[in-house]
């Protein structure tokens, strides 16, 4: 069994879905030399989170987008932790939600995901930058 680990820090994002496969991928080119394994990216705030979806069209993001903001929206009169403004609280219940890890499958040192999937970065804050992913591979 071989480990793999990076931790990276993400260009600034704007408020949105976001894809980052390639992100990723670049940096652990190390899962080229797994036949069996496992990719796991973990984010390591709580105003942001990560799931896998569409990377085709653009449209899935923004969609995900004006969903999520329906869902959990700001200003609510029941919030109590709103120092830091109007998108904080609901940025940790989305964040919540969303997750703050995947796991995919390397199968011949290739991640082993649909023809349609990419790994979603989201950023559910107005203002933030500096957000980092744990990137961990492992197998043989």
């Amino acid at each position: 069994m071989r480990f793999f680990q990076k931790e990276i820090r993400l260009q600034t994002y704007p408020r949105g879905f976001h894809l980052i496969t390639s992100d990723v991928l670049n940096a652990i080119p190390e899962i080229s030399q797994l036949s069996v394994g496992q990719l796991h990216v973990f984010i390591k705030h709580t105003s942001a989170s990560l799931t896998i979806n569409e990377n085709a069209d653009p449209t899935v993001r923004l969609d995900f987008e004006s969903h999520i903001n329906k869902m959990v929206p700001e200003n609510q009169a029941y919030y109590k932790h709103t120092f830091e403004g109007s998108d904080d609280m609901p940025a940790h219940i989305k964040a919540a939600l969303m997750g703050s890890s995947v796991q995919i499958p390397i199968t011949n040192g290739k991640l082993n995901i649909g023809i349609w999937q990419g790994i979603y970065f989201c950023e559910h804050r107005n203002n933030a930058s500096g957000r980092h992913l744990v990137i961990t591979a492992f197998g043989s």
